[in-house]
């Protein structure tokens, strides 16, 4: 069945992993502290600490690395994003995981075509 006619759409749950490679970092990153992204949830395990500049930097790029790109695309090639300050090492490395179903039903806000928002089906 063709997606437009179902409604679905896949996106990437993501994986965010400080990276130095031997850089010298100015801010507190912590080589190996990571994130996951899945649908609009950045999951964090107890403990990791990430700076919310370099947080911010990286944020516009998550949306777009989701989703299905052209193989030739940067986005599909380039996986790391500097830290915003000049001067530091660190890096965010950002990888693709499986992908995960949603529809667009459970994630519009058009309250004509809105069902059941896919986090509230996920409770069962």
């Amino acid at each position: 069945m063709d997606q437009g006619k179902t409604g679905e759409f896949w996106l990437y749950d993501l994986k965010v992993e400080t990276v130095l490679d031997g850089r010298t970092p100015v801010c507190r990153h912590i080589e190996g502290d990571s994130f996951r992204v899945e649908g609009e949830t950045l999951v964090f395990e107890p403990g990791t600490h990430i700076s919310m500049y370099a947080l911010a930097a990286v944020l516009p790029l998550l949306p777009v690395k989701q989703r299905m790109t052209d193989p030739n695309d940067w986005v599909s090639t380039d996986a790391e994003v500097a830290c915003p300050d000049p001067h530091c090492g660190g890096r965010f490395r950002i990888t693709r995981l499986g992908k995960r179903r949603f529809t667009h039903a459970a994630t519009t806000g058009l309250l004509e075509a809105r069902g059941e928002a896919y986090w509230q089906a996920d409770k069962s």
